[in-house]
């Protein structure tokens, strides 16, 4: 695929990441079963994602969406007809704000993948049975850090924290929209107790790393400067649109 073919980063677990915004797709697999949690981004990419499932033979029997935003609620025929699940609050979000989501993809998108655009259930308190595969254990830690219902999932076997939009190298916090600080420290609290015992975390939008509470002591850093003195040195301001956010939270912890 033009993004990064799929890399085994633990047992059983493999990364793809998007040309754009280095967004991952994360698989869980084992026996030949697959789990495929927020595949990104562009069509040609998700179809380079489901030629690659066929040709390591795997079958996916479900799919997660760790919240409701358009790079992180996508699909493809090819990937097949498995149960989506995602927070009450993401399944409920991609129904309501479900004509803003599509706009967001933009012209490229063909129909197919528009139609199955955010296409989610609410799982509950946990991602059911049927969608995991054999030996795989899943804990849901979900919050409104990000977005309402945002959901990291623990691999408690493998150590390895899916964190979703939070816990980036590449990206600053972001804790909106809708703007909501208090919900993004308390998140951070809510992951901290995994991120100390994580040997890898995996974000979605940046690289996989073995330093997740280093991650999370720099997200809290910087929320703390900012909410202090409303400037930070955190080196990731200078990134690809970070510039723009971090202008967007001087602006809400001024108000």
């Amino acid at each position: 695929m033009t993004a990064e073919a799929l890399v085994e980063v633990a047992p059983g677990v493999f990364v793809a990441t998007s040309r754009v915004m280095s967004t991952t797709s994360t698989v869980v697999v084992d026996a030949g079963q697959a789990l495929l949690i927020d595949p990104a981004w562009m069509p040609d990419e998700l179809e380079a994602l489901a030629s690659e499932l066929r040709g390591r033979e795997l079958e996916v029997i479900g799919g997660f969406a760790t919240h409701a935003h358009h790079d992180h609620l996508l699909w493809h025929p090819d990937f097949g007809d498995a149960p989506r699940w995602a927070s009450d609050r993401t399944a409920a979000l991609a129904v309501d704000e479900r004509n803003a989501l599509v706009a967001a993809l933009g012209p490229q998108f063909p129909q197919p993948l528009v139609d199955l655009m955010g296409r989610v259930t609410d799982g509950g308190d946990a991602i059911p049975d049927e969608s995991l595969p054999a030996g795989v254990e899943a804990e849901l830690i979900v919050h409104d850090g990000h977005a309402p219902g945002h959901t990291a999932i623990w691999l408690p076997a493998l150590r390895v924290l899916i964190a979703g939009d939070m816990l980036s190298d590449i990206e600053l916090p972001l804790p909106y929209y809708p703007d909501d600080l208090p919900a993004y420290l308390s998140a951070l609290d809510a992951l901290a107790p995994f991120a100390a015992q994580a040997s890898l975390v995996i974000p979605g939008h940046g690289a996989v790393g073995s330093d997740a509470l280093a991650r999370l002591d720099a997200d809290r850093r910087y929320l703390d400067d900012m909410i202090r003195t409303g400037s930070s040195g955190d080196p990731r301001i200078g990134n690809p649109a970070m510039a723009e956010e971090h202008a967007h939270l001087q602006r809400m912890v001024s108000g």
